[in-house]
């Protein structure tokens, strides 16, 4: 139970980093005199790096050691918060954000490496994932509290200065307490592969972000390499064949959506709450405290559901969440309601916690019980790469529909096409929850070589 707490404290900062920066992004525009695009890269630098290198991460740390990699990963961690504080202009808190994504993605999947190593009996390990995950979900939720309590009180610099020294305490306890491991017969590094995945989730994204199509068609030239060079990979960093299982390829789709609909939610009512209402960062924060509190409430008991019914309920109450508060918020105007806001947060957090839990769940459950780290991995992955595709998407379509229009002005026009974007990804989850759920589903047998993998 230590080593769950110390893995969890890690994971704690990494999660909360995700989102934190969201309630800080109308005083990063002032103090650093940036675009809205260019505070997005600092939301899009940190998640696209970890959603870049979690897999290669998970595969070095079986490799060289679990724990040495988990030491590196939050000294490198550490590190990068310290700089992101010191930053002097936008570039350079984008650079830094960009290490302290490093140093992240060696947490997370080395992590749960730790946990399946430590936690021998099934159902304990069942139970420590559980709060894992939860933590993951928990953190990420609570990032605009955290974040606007203290942008408001000691300003922005310190939303990254929180990190060190909660790092620095997870380093002791895990040169005390955590034991090395190493896996028996650890997968081989496939270098072209991550750099292709690499090319690939940062083409996109700038390709999105600054509406480049150059980048465009470099981000389709790698997803075209990915398909032709992986599948003949003796062991690639992406096994296309994982896709084969309609359980994991749901929870992947799921993963984004939900993810991408957080990060877009949090970004357009950082800008909403604090540039139209004129709320302070911390009254901002305060207000999307309903999010927080369901995720905390609602988190645990969604994992006891997935338990005793499987995970098709909870996906389909938790889409239909997400989209509910999509449909309110794509009508708000300058002086909407509290009430009403307060509702849509409410059901955007209901929606979120109940779906949370059941990805890596559902990601698992239709592979064989060897590809359980892979699918896990796989699940991490697409959280991060959700939250990247929402900042890049969400914020394209708030500029574009701007049109020169000062922020205060426009925004609220602007912003009704993404709402409805993130009542599209609530509805796109309850369909893919009723296809790629159920015990139909689940039964369906594997391909022979991809059981046999």
């Amino acid at each position: 139970m230590l080593i769950l707490g110390i893995c969890c404290l890690s994971l704690l900062i990494v999660g909360l980093d995700n989102t934190i920066v969201n309630v800080a992004v109308p005083k990063l525009r002032d103090d650093l005199d940036a675009s809205l695009a260019g505070v997005q890269w600092t939301i899009d630098a940190y998640t696209l790096v970890i959603a870049s290198l979690l897999l290669m991460a998970g595969s070095t740390a079986d490799r060289i050691g679990r724990r040495r990699t988990f030491l590196t990963g939050l000294a490198v961690f550490v590190t990068g918060s310290l700089l992101c504080g010191l930053a002097p202009s936008l570039g350079w808190l984008i650079a830094f954000r960009v290490l302290q994504a490093i140093g992240g993605s060696m947490l997370n999947p080395v992590a749960m490496s730790i946990i399946t190593n430590v936690f021998t009996d099934r159902r304990e390990r069942a139970q420590a994932v559980g709060v894992w995950a939860g933590v993951v979900g928990i953190s990420m939720a609570l990032g605009p509290v955290v974040g606007g309590l203290l942008v408001q009180s000691v300003g922005w610099r310190y939303i990254f200065w929180i990190n060190v020294p909660i790092g620095l305490a997870a380093i002791v306890l895990t040169a005390l307490f955590v034991p090395e491991s190493r896996a028996p017969r650890p997968r081989r590094p496939d270098l072209p592969g991550q750099v292709i995945v690499l090319v690939l989730l940062a083409s996109a994204t700038f390709a999105i972000i600054e509406r480049a199509w150059i980048a465009g068609v470099i981000a389709a030239a790698a997803l075209a390499a990915l398909l032709i060079v992986e599948p003949r990979r003796r062991e690639p960093l992406v096994d296309l064949r994982l896709f084969r299982s309609p359980p994991f390829a749901g929870a992947t789709l799921t993963a984004v959506a939900v993810f991408g609909s957080l990060a877009g939610f949090l970004l357009l009512n950082a800008i909403y709450l604090q540039e139209v209402r004129g709320y302070t960062p911390l009254h901002a924060g305060l207000l999307t405290l309903p999010v927080a509190a369901t995720t905390v409430v609602l988190g645990p008991l969604s994992g006891r559901l997935v338990g005793s019914r499987g995970p098709r309920p909870s996906l389909l109450i938790g889409g239909v969440g997400v989209a509910a508060s999509g449909v309110m918020l794509a009508g708000i105007g300058p002086h909407t309601a509290t009430v009403w806001l307060l509702a849509a947060y409410a059901l955007f957090g209901i929606g979120f916690a109940m779906v949370n839990p059941p990805i890596t769940v559902t990601a698992v459950s239709g592979l064989p019980t060897d590809q359980a780290g892979v699918a896990a991995a796989f699940a991490s992955t697409s959280r991060q790469f959700g939250a990247m595709l929402g900042v890049a998407v969400l914020g394209a379509v708030v500029s574009a529909g701007l049109h020169g229009t000062p922020m205060v002005e426009g925004f609220v026009a602007a912003s009704h096409a993404a709402w409805w974007i993130i009542a599209g990804c609530g509805a796109a989850v309850v369909v893919i929850g009723t296809l790629t759920t159920g015990p139909r589903v689940r039964q369906r047998p594997l391909e022979p070589e991809l059981a046999d993998a």
